[in-house]
């Protein structure tokens, strides 16, 4: 309903209509309006004083659309006329349905968003989780934006931890344990070899067979991807994330002489010790390394080859970045070797940075007892909590507690992600992240199902309303959050922030809730708009929570 606001300003004003959107403000109470629009900006193009100009103005403003239109000091406040906006605002939840909130902003454009990329060969551990959920949700923001969005999962596939691996695998690996629990076997040769300093000359010309392509090295290093693969995309579809290419830095193997020797076409290629750099201290920016004295190429190599090859391919609008806060030195090095290499589309590459996992204790969340956190066991663990929670409510089968109690651990851990500011850290609580009550995903789900209990129970069919009347204060609270919501999608996407999704849809809940419990549903006077508004509520927070990569329940 702010177009309405924003139409009638730009027809007595000579501000643009976006100058105008970012002006208008939400009063901190009913009684003020539901729009206010501060005069201060007009006075000095006006000549006159702020209040003088909200009192001309207000008088100014004609629309059936408006209760009433007044001044209040340099504040002009608007009242929508709250049965034709209930109505406007319900009628289009009913016919946009699950495309309620989407736009068409990014029609014809493409999108990249890099995110998750866990390494090969090594757990999947808790921090790769924020980089899957917020590149995810950013991705579905994106889309439900109107933009073609292309998710790449670039895999650590390459580097000089193979040629370890393959060492270590030769000199302590066991098939048998391969085959039984690979990741963690894998993760057990790591460790070994790093601690023989011996092994090291070794694993550095096991890295260079790989390179060359030597058999026996690329067999090694084909075993470990498959079996990390197939962990995990089982973790993924827990997660219920999907991509839609899978690559890996070893795609560029071969192109990366194409790079280096485009570095030294452009007369960026310097040498320091052996290595060959791209010096970028007159910008702040320390040495961005290419190639190590020994001949290894770098992330650096890779990722500035992936980075063209990738805009040749799709011609992006915006590449994204979903990687967390310590690599923000790296990637402000990797853009501006890209603006120094002459392509003009650097400026279209973004770091999106993420925080880290806090425990409760404010400490880095990384070990328990120095062991490696799985992020299976993490799931496992909410999962066994969400059960606790469900069977002090309802018996149920055991299949159904099983789905049920997944479905809930999900949105807990996803939700107790997403509700942070991306760039900030979390704490990572699971108890606090499974609560039914209060700021969670449990919580959301709840109001969910309640909804569509209260549909069922009444035999609801979805229909459009023929007139809103006699709206409420906590109904029309309710109907004015759910409008909101088109312009929330549209904040989240340009602040590429889908915590502010995830906030909109706790407040959306708690509007929710105090409107079902100080007005009765059915069986009242007003059912019929009632029950439409009920349906408008799961429409919108079910929108809400797929944009998150949250999949509701019926039942809880």
């Amino acid at each position: 309903m702010k177009e309405i606001v924003v139409k009638q300003l730009e027809q007595i004003t000579n501000l643009k209509k976006e100058v105008i959107e970012k002006m208008i403000e939400s009063p901190p109470s009913p009684e003020l309006g539901d729009f206010a629009f501060p005069c201060f900006t007009l006075a000095k193009e006006m000549k006159k004083n702020p209040v003088q100009i909200a009192q001309e103005l207000s008088k100014k403003i004609k629309s059936s659309e408006f209760e009433k239109v007044e001044a209040k000091g340099p504040y002009i406040n608007f009242f929508l006329d709250k049965n034709l906006m209930a109505n406007n605002i319900l009628n289009d939840v009913i016919i946009k349905k699950e495309k309620y909130g989407s736009s068409d902003n990014g029609k014809g454009k493409k999108i990249v968003i890099d995110l998750s990329s866990p390494n090969i060969a090594k757990p999947f551990g808790i921090g790769h989780l924020r980089s899957t959920i917020i590149g995810s949700s950013i991705s579905n923001i994106a889309s439900f934006s109107g933009y073609k969005t292309i998710k790449i999962n670039y895999l650590g596939d390459w580097g000089t931890q193979f040629g370890k691996l393959i060492s270590g695998y030769k000199h302590f690996g066991n098939p048998r344990e391969l085959k039984k629990n690979p990741i963690r076997h894998l993760l057990d040769v790591y460790v070994k070899v790093n601690k023989d300093a011996y092994l090291e000359q070794e694993a550095r010309d096991w890295f260079k067979k790989l390179e060359k392509g030597d058999k026996e090295a690329v067999k090694f290093w084909k075993m470990f991807k498959k079996f990390s693969l197939e962990e995990f995309n089982h973790l993924y579809k827990l997660l219920n994330v999907k991509f839609d290419v899978i690559s890996g830095e070893s795609l560029y193997n071969n192109k990366m002489e194409n790079t280096i020797n485009l570095l030294e076409k452009k007369g960026l290629l310097e040498k320091s010790d052996g290595a060959q750099i791209v010096n970028l201290e007159k910008y702040g920016l320390g040495v961005c390394l290419i190639k190590k004295s020994d001949g290894a190429t770098l992330y650096a190599t890779r990722d500035l080859t992936a980075a063209i090859d990738r805009y040749n391919n799709y011609k992006f609008e915006k590449m994204i970045y979903e990687v967390g806060a310590e690599q923000k030195l790296y990637f402000r090095q990797l853009f501006k070797v890209i603006e120094l290499l002459g392509f003009d589309w650097a400026e279209k590459c973004v770091h999106i940075e993420h925080g880290l996992y806090l425990d409760k204790d404010g400490k880095k969340f990384a070990t328990r007892e120095g062991k490696t956190i799985f992020m299976e066991e993490i799931i496992n663990e909410t999962k066994i909590l969400a059960e606790k929670e469900i069977k002090l409510r309802e018996k149920l089968s055991k299949k159904e507690l099983d789905k049920r109690a997944l479905s809930i651990a999900i949105a807990a851990i996803i939700y107790g992600d997403l509700k942070n500011y991306r760039a900030n850290n979390v704490v990572f609580d699971l108890n606090r992240f499974i609560s039914f009550e209060g700021d969670s995903g449990p919580y959301l789900l709840y109001s969910y199902a309640r909804s569509m209990s209260i549909l069922r129970k009444a035999g609801y069919s979805r229909k459009k309303i023929a007139k809103a009347d006699n709206i409420s204060s906590k109904e029309k609270n309710l109907i004015m959050e759910i409008g909101k919501f088109p312009e929330v999608v549209n904040q989240a996407y340009i602040d590429l922030s889908p915590n502010l999704i995830a906030n909109y849809t706790f407040h959306l809940a708690q509007l929710f809730s105090e409107f079902y419990h100080s007005e009765q549903v059915i069986g009242s006077d007003n059912e019929k708009l009632r029950l439409v508004l009920v349906d408008c509520f799961s429409q919108v927070l079910k929108n809400a929570l797929n944009l998150l990569g949250i999949q509701t329940i019926e039942k809880m």
